[in-house]
């Protein structure tokens, strides 16, 4: 005689319940994770969020910053601790930090074409690198023209030799008080200058539109305070 078994209705419920258990945790698992990253990845909008402080304290090259929340021009920059670089930019001549850049229409892009207003400025890990006074001392003067021109308002233009790297740059100095700038020259668009000093273990470069040159010592005060403000506190 042939017996045939079968579970029971309840039975074969139970197991299915018992399979189904797993399978929900897993999706909800997964629904947490992609909430997660959408979280984490969604855009925040205006220079910094509610919460957050308006400095923060970095360490580029093993030397201590305090920069401004809002001046930091890369969001994946905006936080505290050790970078390799960070970069800046601040108003001009006020210095104050900018405000969040407007939204640009077509019908707003002419309005929005202004004259540069603002100093750029870039905090990175030197790594024992060529220092920036020994670059001005050593390297440039073997690509500049022998030639100089007479200074005006205290400020000496040199010109690099067109067959060097910098051959569509310019060379300014002045003394009181103390700038180096490297400049390209005004052609389809304005000319921008490069300043670089040391601070322990970071170089700063400035940059800034060649046609500030005309209040040279201004720019000069306006970098020495910016190095002034930003730097952390020394022991």
């Amino acid at each position: 005689m042939t017996v045939f078994s079968a579970a029971s209705p309840r039975s074969r419920t139970t197991r299915t319940r018992a399979h189904l258990v797993p399978i929900a945790l897993s999706g909800t698992i997964a629904v947490s994770a992609v909430a997660l990253v959408a979280y984490l990845l969604w855009p925040t909008w205006g220079a910094r969020g509610a919460n957050a402080p308006d400095k923060l304290p970095v360490s580029v090259g093993g030397t201590l910053f305090n920069v401004p929340t809002a001046a930091i021009r890369m969001k994946i920059q905006r936080h505290s601790g050790p970078q390799e670089r960070i970069d800046l930019d601040f108003l001009y001549p006020s210095l104050e930090v900018p405000s969040a850049p407007k939204h640009v229409t077509a019908d707003t892009v002419e309005e929005a074409m202004q004259p540069i207003d603002r100093i750029f400025l870039s905090i990175a890990a030197h790594h024992d690198a060529l220092a920036p006074e020994q670059r001005v001392s050593t390297i440039y003067p073997r690509y500049l023209d022998q030639a100089a021109t007479m200074p005006e308002d205290g400020l000496t233009m040199r010109m690099f030799r067109t067959d060097t790297p910098y051959g569509s740059e310019d060379l300014f100095s002045g003394a009181n008080p103390l700038l180096t700038a490297r400049c390209t020259r005004d052609a389809a668009t304005p000319g921008m200058c490069l300043s670089e000093r040391r601070v322990d273990g970071a170089d700063l470069t400035f940059r800034f539109p060649r046609s500030w040159l005309s209040q040279w010592r201004e720019v000069a005060e306006a970098m020495d305070r910016l190095t002034v403000q930003l730097r952390g506190p020394r022991g």
